[in-house]
Order: C-alpha cells, then sequence, then structure tokens
C-alpha cells in the first residue's frame, strides 16, 4: 500500500505538467486574441476543474459545423436578395466610414434612408411593437434574446397568435439560452395559429455541447410588413416597462425605423431563421413588394457581426468612429469591458481634445462586469476621460454611442462578448439630430449619475479593488 501511494505521488508533477502543456497547445491552437489566451491557460492550468467547467460553459466559439450552416445561411439570404446588389446612389455621407460598414457588413449594411423614433423607456416601445403588429397586413418577424413568457411576454404572444388567425405570416425566433423559461407549452398558441417558432442553438439534455454561453443571438429585431422595424437594448420582459415594474423599470433605449432601413433587419432576421432551421422563404419576394418607400431623410446603416465571421463589424465600427472623433464621444454601455483597440481609441480621443464620456451601471444586473470595469477608470481618467455610474435601481441597460453626428443604437454591449462572442445588430444613424438627441438624453442620465475620480478610486476598501482586479483576470471571457 505504500509503495501505491508514493508512485501516485511521483506521478502527480508529471501529469500536472503533461495536463499545462496539452491545455496550452490546445487554447493556442484556438487563435484566440494574446490576453484571451494568456487567460484561459492560466485558469485550466491553476484551476482545472473549474477551468475545464467555465471552458465548457463560455469558452469554445469556433464552431465549424456552425459556421459552415452560418456560411450556407448567408449565402442563401444574399443569393436570393438581387434587388440588393448595387449600392446606392445616394450618399450625402459617403465617407470613410459609411464605406467600411457597406464593405464590412455587405448588401444588409448599405446606407438607406428612413423615418425613425427613438424610445427611452420599456412603455413606448412596448406599445409602437404592439400597435405596429396590430395594424401587419402581410408578414410580421421577430427575434430576440431573452423573451419571458411573463404579462408582456404572454401580451404580445397573444397579439401574434390573433393576427396569426387572420391570415397574417408571422415568424417568431429566440434564443434556447436566453428565452429558456419561454417552453413550447408557451409558444403553443402560436403554431396552433399557423405563426411559426424556431430556437437559436436550441439546448436539450440529449444533444448537448459545450456552447450553452456563446455562439448565441443577442439580437433584438421585430420587422412589420418589410417596412416597420425595431431594434436595440429591450428584451421581451416585464423589467423594461414602468407599467409592470414602476420606477424600477430599466432604463433603456430602442429605435424604430419606418421606410427603406428596415430591409436591413429583414435580411439579418432572415439569416438567423435559415440558420435556424435550414430553410428560408423567398427574401426576394419581401423585399421586392415593400418596393423602395421614402419613410423619412435619416441615413441609416444596419451593421451585424456574430462570431461566424472574422470581421468583427460591430467593432471596426465603434474603433473607427471614436478613432476619428474631432467634437464628442458619449458611450452609454451596461458591460464595459473593453480591450486594448477599443481602450486605445476612447484614450487618443480625450488626448486629442475630444470631449469624452462614459456612462455605465454602478451595479446593473451583473456586479461581477462592473468591477471589472472599475479596473479600466484610472487610465482613461488620467487621459481626460469623465466616466460616470449611474445608481441603481433603475438598472442602466441602454446601448448607444455617440460620435459627432453618429448615432449608434442597438443590442452591443461594449465587451468582448458582444463584439467576438455572440451575434448583435446595430443601426448606425449619421444624422446630427439624432445624435443631439441622445446627447441630451445623456445629460439627463448624468444629473442622477456619480462621476468618477482618481481620488475615490484610490480611496476604495482594499476588498473592493481585490475583487474588481480578480474579476478583471477574466474580462477576455465577459
Amino acid at each position: 500500500m505504500h509503495d501505491f501511494w508514493w508512485l501516485i505521488a511521483a506521478s502527480v508533477p508529471p501529469l500536472e505538467v503533461g495536463w499545462v502543456v496539452f491545455a496550452a497547445v490546445y487554447i493556442i491552437l484556438q487563435r484566440r486574441s494574446a490576453p484571451a489566451t494568456m487567460a484561459w491557460i492560466l485558469a485550466l492550468a491553476f484551476f482545472p476543474v473549474i477551468g475545464i467547467i467555465l471552458y465548457a460553459l463560455i469558452g469554445p466559439r469556433r464552431y465549424d459545423r456552425r459556421k459552415k450552416r452560418r456560411a450556407r445561411a448567408h449565402a442563401a439570404v444574399n443569393q436570393a436578395t438581387r434587388i440588393e446588389a448595387h449600392p446606392s446612389e445616394d450618399k450625402p455621407h459617403a465617407n470613410q466610414l459609411v464605406r467600411l460598414l457597406a464593405r464590412t457588413v455587405g448588401r444588409a449594411g448599405r446606407p438607406r434612408r428612413a423615418g425613425l423614433t427613438v424610445y427611452y423607456d420599456g412603455k413606448s416601445k412596448y406599445d409602437a411593437l404592439e400597435k405596429a403588429i396590430a395594424e401587419a397586413g402581410r408578414h410580421i418577424h421577430m427575434e430576440y434574446y431573452i423573451w419571458e413568457p411573463d404579462r408582456i411576454g404572454s401580451r404580445i404572444r397573444d397579439g401574434l397568435v390573433k393576427r396569426a388567425k387572420e391570415g397574417v405570416e408571422v415568424r417568431v425566433l429566440v434564443d434556447g439560452f436566453g428565452s429558456s423559461k419561454a417552453h413550447d407549452e408557451f409558444w403553443e398558441p402560436l403554431r396552433r395559429a399557423g405563426g411559426q417558432v424556431r430556437r437559436f442553438n436550441a439546448l436539450t439534455l440529449m444533444k448537448w455541447r459545450p456552447r450553452m454561453v456563446n455562439f448565441r443571438t443577442h439580437r433584438k429585431i421585430a420587422v412589420i410588413d418589410g417596412v416597420i422595424a425595431f431594434t436595440g437594448g429591450m428584451n421581451i420582459s416585464e423589467v423594461h416597462t414602468a407599467e409592470f415594474s414602476g420606477e424600477d423599470a430599466w432604463r433603456d433605449t430602442h429605435v424604430q425605423l419606418r421606410g427603406e432601413a428596415a430591409k436591413g433587419l429583414q435580411m439579418v432576421f432572415f439569416e438567423d431563421w435559415h440558420y435556424a432551421g435550414g430553410d428560408a422563404p423567398e427574401v426576394d419576394r419581401y423585399l421586392a413588394e415593400v418596393g423602395s418607400l421614402d419613410y423619412g431623410e435619416h441615413l441609416v446603416q444596419i451593421v451585424s457581426s456574430g462570431p461566424d465571421e472574422n470581421l468583427d463589424a460591430i467593432h471596426k465600427l465603434f474603433f473607427a468612429a471614436i478613432a476619428g472623433a474631432t467634437e464628442r464621444v458619449q458611450l452609454t454601455t451596461p458591460y464595459f469591458v473593453p480591450d486594448e483597440t477599443t481602450l486605445n481609441a476612447l484614450n487618443t480621443a480625450a488626448l486629442g481634445g475630444v470631449d469624452v464620456t462614459v456612462l455605465v451601471p454602478e451595479g446593473g444586473d451583473a456586479p461581477f462586469v462592473a468591477a471589472a470595469a472599475r479596473t479600466y477608470y484610472p487610465e482613461l481618467l488620467e487621459t481626460g476621460v469623465k466616466i460616470y455610474e449611474l445608481p441603481d435601481p433603475p438598472v442602466l441597460h441602454a446601448k448607444t454611442l455617440v460620435v459627432d453626428d453618429l448615432a449608434v443604437i442597438g443590442t452591443a454591449n461594449t465587451d468582448n462578448r458582444s463584439f467576438r462572442l455572440n451575434f448583435e445588430v446595430v443601426a448606425a444613424i449619421h444624422d446630427r439630430a439624432i445624435a443631439d438627441q441622445l446627447s441630451d438624453k445623456l445629460a439627463e442620465d448624468l444629473g442622477r449619475a456619480r462621476r468618477i475620480t482618481l481620488a475615490a478610486l484610490q480611496k476604495a476598501p482594499l476588498y473592493r479593488r481585490l475583487y474588481s482586479s480578480a474579476a478583471r483576470l477574466f474580462s477576455p471571457m465577459l
């Protein structure tokens, strides 16, 4: 027995070395960024059990088979949309940023005209969405990361059931992880009425894979008759509306687009729909039947990105816009874990004399992420960036960016998960009036927020600084 235990003890170091070497080789071959690679190697080396569990849940992101499925979906939708093949000749803002987005995103990202309305609270957004659903004449397409089976979720579903019974085509796509509470029983009334419901990367015990958190559709899209479209930070949930949550309703931002720009969101939806089910309707027909509609003069580009491609279009949008700023940069985000590129862009803009303001939640719905965010404050503050934290409640969940005359409203947070691990979409609005409107809303929010200073950070208790520094170690994974 003694010899047995001696043998085990003697074999531990080689096993440990072998494990570290194996883990390092495996992670390096994933070709991630250097910080993410080092973070995962250290996590797997020093905490093998916890590291393996974390990696199974949030690590893998390059799924070859799923990327091939996405490629087929992209080809099917873009091949069908022949009417979108030629870029618009009307480009009053044909600058480098417009061209960058059009080339990076493709046909869905070409600049289009639209009328638009911005919503800063859930009640007004849901009222407008339900009105558009009630007035739909041909088809309704909705895609959401979170669709809760609560009072607001049930009410909107019932509205879809009513329209489906009246002959309107209804398609709903929900994320298999974010909308896991909305079981098949919840959707059965809509299916019986003739509507279609699909899950994006559905989670099942029989077909479980280590992809629970990555490769999700974090998008929020609604397109009615190909003419009216919605996107932004609001999911389908009671937490967003004062109707059910009172003064604690989350502070968020959403936008309604009317006219040509709705086509961009329609194309993004059909690509995801095709991926989730292996087929898509004749997209050409849906775009052609609405024709060319002039609902307004705002120039809009729909920018989508996801882990199925390496262009990282939304990340490029943020970097290019901030790096080229001459007047103002105003970033509102619930999850602020910037990579080195974004951090450098913010610092460079501030050092160049641009007025740079960042608004984040004090705690939000993810305190661990908020803790990691605080470790980035000192470097930003030293270059002149102004940082504010909005106390809870309400939870700050808005995802907007204002750069000079550009306004960005969408689903993407300022973190690695949104830029590279999940499917996101934003509306880039090239319009001074809309940018000023978002700027005015920011000023209103700052009236309730607390400005962060270097002195206050240095006086923070040791346990808080240690917790924040530990959280930062997971930044590439957040």
